[in-house]
């Protein structure tokens, strides 16, 4: 498990690239999804989450995946669980100071994302781990939310021009007049 762990901050690009194309077929199965029922569907993703993730990275399945942000590290590896950057304690050659056979989670972390095509995102702080979420997918709630996210987007901009001007269809004529046809439109034997 330690060795595929390795390999997965080692080819976090390609893991990235991998994850951001699950996320967007997440996305767009999200109707099929509500239709089912979305505490239908859990179990079964969570299951197959469960299975790559723990396999590849170690995943503990907080139910909030950082993997994206971290360089493919899993914060949850660390024997503290801190989630925001390495303890005071990372040992010579990034050790960790509680399981010394072991590299520190964020030195790794630090290492993915150099490779990762956003990389930055591992100088945005995270949130507390919310111990509700135990166990359950983050890769659904994550599709959910970004699904919603897009209907209220394509919502918001089908009704902008609508909103931009309330006052233009109050003050709208509800017919046009026409106009006169010129004589050259009308045919010859219209005129008879």
């Amino acid at each position: 498990m330690y060795r595929l762990r390795l390999f997965a901050v080692r080819h976090s690009r390609g893991f990235e690239w991998l994850y951001r194309r699950l996320e967007r077929l997440m996305i767009g199965l999200d109707p099929l999804f509500a239709r089912i029922g979305h505490d239908r569907v859990e179990a079964p993703v969570a299951l197959i989450e469960r299975g790559v993730k723990s396999l590849l990275f170690d995943c503990r399945m907080c139910g909030q995946c950082v993997l994206s942000s971290t360089g493919m590290s899993c914060p949850m590896n660390c024997p503290k669980q801190l989630r925001n950057g390495p303890c005071g304690g990372v040992r010579p050659g990034g050790f960790c100071e509680v399981k010394p056979a072991m590299r520190c989670v964020w030195a790794l972390a630090w290492d993915g994302a150099t490779r990762m095509e956003d990389g930055a995102r591992i100088r945005e702080v995270l949130p507390p781990v919310d111990h509700g979420l135990k166990g359950s997918s983050s890769w659904l709630r994550v599709s959910r939310e970004k699904a919603a996210a897009l209907r209220e987007a394509r919502e918001a901009e089908r009704t902008a021009l609508a909103r931009a001007f309330p006052a233009a269809r109050e003050i709208e004529p509800a017919t046009a007049p026409l106009a006169e046809e010129p004589p050259r439109a009308v045919s010859q034997e219209v005129r008879k």
